[in-house]
C-alpha cells in the first residue's frame, strides 16, 4: 500500500488486514503530509507493517521484497491547487513519476495493481459550463446537458477529459494511461478507480483538500469558516464517500479482476450521498451544537467547480457496489474523533 500512512491509505491497509488477518500488509509512506505520523501507532496496533519510503525514489520501493498479491497505489499529492502559484514539480514527480516507479516495481512482482485516481481527471471547462438549477440550499445538475457523460445522477466515465484539468488531475490522468499500457503490454492485472471526495475520521483536512473534515473539526473547535467562490453562498455541491465504502469496491474489483483489469470505474457517493457547504453547515451545527462564525468570499478559484457528483452506475451494474455511508454519518464520525482527540488535533487543524 503506497501512501499507506495517509488518511485513505491507512484506512484501506487496516481494512485489508482486518479481512485477511493471516496476510502481511505493508504500508509505505514518506510522511510528508502533516498528521500522517499519528497513524503509525494505529497501523502497528492493526498488524500493518510500516516502511518509510517515497514513491519518487525507485530504490525505496525495493525495501518491500516481492512478490505480492496486490499493490494498492494510494500515494498522491492530492491538492487541486498544487502548482497553481508555484512549481508543479512535486505534484508531477509524486503522482506521475511515482506511478511509473510503482508500475515498474509491480511488473513481475505483483499479482494485481489497484490504482486510485481522481474525479479531477475530468476537464474543468465542461464541468464549469454544466447546466445547473439553483435551489434554496444547493445547485443541482439539470436534466438537459450539452456535453456527453453527464446526467442528474452525476458525471460518468465518458465525460470529457481532453481539456485542461489542473496539474493534479493531469498527473493522475497520465498515470491512468500508463496503468492501461502496463496492463496491455505486460499482462499486469490493473484496475483504475476515479474517486470523488473521500472523508471520515482520521482526515487532517485543509481548505484545498479535505475541506469536509475541516468543516466538522472547526465546528467542534469553535473556529471560523468561510464560503469561498460562487458568490459566497455555500451552494457548491460534492458527493462524499467513506473509506469503508471504497474498501468494499476494491474487494469487489479483486474478486472480478479478470473482467475489471484495464478499466476505469467511478467511485463516489453519488447524488444520494451529496451535500452543499450550506447543507453541511446545518449538519455540523446539529451534531456539535456549535454555531461558528461564517463569512463569505465571492471570488471563485479557476480550478473550482460548482457541482461534482460521481455517477457510479458502472460499478453498481457490473460489481453490485453502491455507497452506504451518509454525509451525516461521516460527519458524526469526524466529530466524535475530534472530540476524543481534541488536544492532539487542535494544533493540526490550526
Amino acid at each position: 500500500m503506497t501512501g499507506g500512512a495517509g488518511f485513505v491509505g491507512s484506512r484501506l491497509a487496516l481494512a485489508f488486514r482486518r479481512e485477511h488477518p493471516a496476510a502481511e500488509v505493508i504500508a509505505l509512506d514518506n510522511l510528508r503530509r502533516r498528521g500522517a505520523e499519528t497513524n503509525l501507532a494505529r497501523l502497528a496496533e492493526g498488524g500493518v507493517t510500516f516502511v518509510h519510503g517515497d514513491v519518487r525514489v525507485r530504490s525505496d520501493l525495493d525495501q518491500v521484497e516481492g512478490p505480492v498479491d496486490v499493490l494498492v497505489d494510494a500515494s498522491a499529492e492530492a491538492s487541486v491547487l498544487a502548482g497553481v502559484t508555484g512549481s508543479p514539480s512535486y505534484v508531477l514527480e509524486t503522482n506521475l513519476g511515482g506511478t511509473i516507479n510503482c508500475l515498474d516495481w509491480a511488473r513481475g512482482r505483483a499479482g494485481a495493481v489497484l490504482f486510485l485516481s481522481t474525479s479531477r481527471a475530468y476537464s474543468i471547462a465542461p464541468l464549469r459550463d454544466l447546466a445547473l438549477e439553483e435551489t434554496a440550499t444547493r445547485y443541482e445538475l439539470a436534466a438537459e446537458q450539452a456535453v456527453p457523460g453527464v446526467s442528474p445522477a452525476g458525471i460518468a466515465e465518458d465525460f470529457p477529459t481532453h481539456l485542461p484539468r489542473s496539474f493534479y488531475g493531469a498527473s493522475k490522468l497520465a498515470s491512468e494511461m500508463l496503468v492501461q499500457e502496463y496492463a496491455d503490454s505486460y499482462g499486469l492485472k490493473a484496475v483504475i478507480t476515479r474517486c470523488g471526495v473521500i472523508t471520515g475520521a482520521g482526515q487532517f483536512g485543509k481548505s484545498e483538500q479535505g475541506v469536509f473534515a475541516m468543516w466538522a473539526a472547526n465546528h467542534v473547535l469553535d473556529k471560523p469558516l468561510r464560503y469561498i467562490g460562487f458568490d459566497g453562498a455555500g451552494k457548491q455541491v460534492r458527493d462524499l464517500m467513506h473509506p469503508e465504502d471504497l474498501w468494499d469496491l476494491l474487494r469487489r474489483q479483486l474478486d472480478g479482476l479478470e473482467a475489471c483489469s484495464g478499466r476505469v470505474f467511478n467511485a463516489g457517493g453519488g447524488r444520494e450521498m451529496s451535500v452543499s457547504l450550506l447543507e453541511l453547515t446545518a449538519i455540523c451545527r446539529e451534531l456539535t451544537g456549535h454555531e461558528v462564525p461564517m463569512s463569505s468570499e465571492a471570488r471563485t478559484s479557476p480550478v473550482d467547480i460548482p457541482v461534482y457528483l460521481s455517477d457510479h452506475a458502472r460499478a453498481t451494474r457490473e460489481l453490485g457496489w453502491r455507497p452506504t455511508w451518509t454525509p451525516t454519518e461521516m460527519m458524526r464520525e469526524i466529530v466524535e474523533w475530534v472530540r476524543a482527540n481534541e488536544d492532539l488535533l487542535r494544533p493540526v487543524f490550526s
